[in-house]
């Protein structure tokens, strides 16, 4: 899924600027005909009319433009869980929709009473009622708004990944990943000689007769637990809940800035319960006497192509 087209969630108070605009716009170009009376409720009624359509259409634009969570994949459901409020997520989709209601209900109450009276002074008294209820309606969700504005700047940092065969490219900041990515894939990810260069998941796509593997580099973690950032935790779970294998690659020739100590602890924790293959990078800069003691059955670039192949067609056999 790809969240990078959620559009700003405009605040309570740009709403109603623009559904009271819109309605002193209308009024004035509007050139309505019949007696005082019938032109005073046109014009109040088209005025409700108008801020009730501009703010419905705002409201159900917004709801519109995220993700009701019965469709999320449950990757996606477990990631938001890991980075919002979830449950004040479902809420707020839920205000949205209770104040759309509102307004529609409010409009037609309101057109009706301006409707049905004669007195010009009610006329006057029923459209400032609508605007105050209105603007207290939409007041009510104001928190809601800015909770989603949030939420909408926290999944911009998503990963748009599918739900298929998939090899997690995994290690500390600045080891070799993306440029393994590069390799296997021909996939054209950012690399530089500084650690953190990739920022979100790094995606590419290994063609297996008719089929493809979906290969993420995802940003190094420090390993940090529960002190991960938003972008490490979402690489851990990407790990844990999409990888069918992981490749963890290894730098031992000091450049990437973490110990081979460092390194062989995190690689020890994902070893329980995932197939993980070991990848050396930059052996043109590793001393021959440090890779001669390096314990672990490590692959190349052309046979990791070749297990990944295999791998994905037994789960297809299987599936």
């Amino acid at each position: 899924m790809n969240f990078q087209g959620i559009p700003s969630v405009e605040s309570e108070k740009a709403l109603l600027d623009l559904a009271f605009r819109k309605a002193r716009e209308k009024g004035i170009e509007k050139n309505l005909k019949g007696n005082w009376l019938e032109i005073i409720r046109k014009k109040e009624g088209l005025k409700i009319d108008i801020i009730k359509d501009t703010l419905v259409t705002r409201l159900e634009k917004i709801h519109g433009s995220f993700t009701h969570p019965k469709q999320l994949p449950e990757f996606y459901i477990k990631l938001m869980k890991l980075t919002i409020d979830f449950d004040e997520y479902k809420k707020s989709l839920a205000a949205l929709e209770w104040a759309a209601g509102r307004v529609r209900f409010f409009q037609g109450e309101y057109a009706r009473k301006i409707f049905k009276t004669v007195d010009r002074g009610k006329i006057s008294e029923y459209s400032r009622q609508f605007y105050g209820r209105i603007a207290s309606v939409i007041k009510q969700i104001n928190r809601n708004l800015q909770f989603l504005e949030q939420a909408r700047k926290i999944f911009r940092t998503y990963p748009d990944v599918k739900e298929m065969f998939t090899v997690c490219l995994y290690g500390f900041p600045n080891v070799g990943k993306s440029t393994l990515l590069n390799r296997l894939t021909g996939t054209k990810a950012e690399t530089a000689a500084y650690a953190f260069t990739t920022k979100t998941i790094n995606a590419g796509y290994l063609k297996v007769g008719e089929k493809k593997a979906q290969i993420l580099d995802v940003p190094g973690t420090l390993a940090r637990g529960e002190k991960m950032n938003i972008i490490e935790a979402q690489a851990d779970l990407v790990m844990k809940e999409l990888a069918n294998l992981v490749v963890f690659v290894f730098d031992l020739s000091g450049y990437s800035g973490y110990s081979i100590k460092k390194q062989e602890q995190l690689y020890q924790s994902l070893s329980k319960g995932k197939t993980v293959l070991v990848y050396l990078s930059k052996l043109d800069l590793t001393p021959p006497e440090i890779l001669r003691e390096y314990k672990h059955r490590y692959y190349s670039v052309e046979e990791l192509q070749e297990i990944i192949r295999k791998e994905l067609v037994k789960k297809e056999e299987e599936s």
